[in-house]
């Protein structure tokens, strides 16, 4: 038999998540109800448990907080060790007010807060960097003790091609930007839905 083999397309990194619209104002509503109830405590009003459903089970989320356009906050979880709903709900109060490069949100910056919520497909092992798509994946690198990762909006966001994306998640790492090629270095895709 001749020819070449028919070369097989990107693996799939977990499957695309499809959130509904009623689900993804809960977890809006959600987030922003968590941060209030810190900043407002007499005011507070109890948390909802989770829902049914994509919502109570386990999945990674990054909660991004900004104010003007610019970023005032971002905190996540990689790897869901609980339900979703309780991850954002975590992951909202942490972005506000435990992201060492700011500090705490005060109570007259709550109404002018945008919010943006991630939601993480699995993490998984990238087998080939050139497969990486940029707006598509997610990247986190792990090498010598080290680890970054950067969100699929990320590179969008900067304007930048899938080699500067490689480097940028390198150096959130604190390594080199060529850390990605180097023996001993993992190199893990995702995907995220960001609403």
């Amino acid at each position: 038999m001749s020819g070449n083999p028919e070369t097989p397309g990107p693996p799939d990194p977990g499957p695309r998540f499809s959130i509904s619209p009623q689900e993804r104002d809960a977890l809006r509503v959600l987030a922003r109800l968590a941060i209030a109830n810190r900043l407002f405590p007499e005011q507070a009003v109890p948390l909802p448990g989770p829902p049914q459903g994509l919502l109570a089970r386990p999945c990674g989320a990054f909660v991004t907080l900004k104010a003007g356009g610019h970023l005032r906050g971002c905190i996540g979880n990689v790897v869901g060790d609980g339900p979703l709903w309780d991850t954002v709900a975590a992951m909202a109060q942490a972005a506000a007010f435990q992201d060492p490069r700011f500090p705490p949100v005060a109570s007259g910056e709550f109404e002018t807060l945008d919010l943006e919520i991630s939601v993480l497909s699995p993490l998984l092992p990238c087998p080939d960097p050139a497969l990486v798509e940029v707006g598509r994946h997610g990247l986190l690198i792990r090498h010598a003790g080290r680890s970054g990762l950067l969100l699929p909006q990320v590179p969008v966001e900067w304007g930048w091609d899938r080699e500067t994306f490689l480097a940028q998640t390198c150096r959130k790492a604190g390594l080199p930007a060529d850390a990605w090629r180097e023996p001993g270095a993992a190199l893990f895709w995702f995907e995220a839905e960001v609403f």
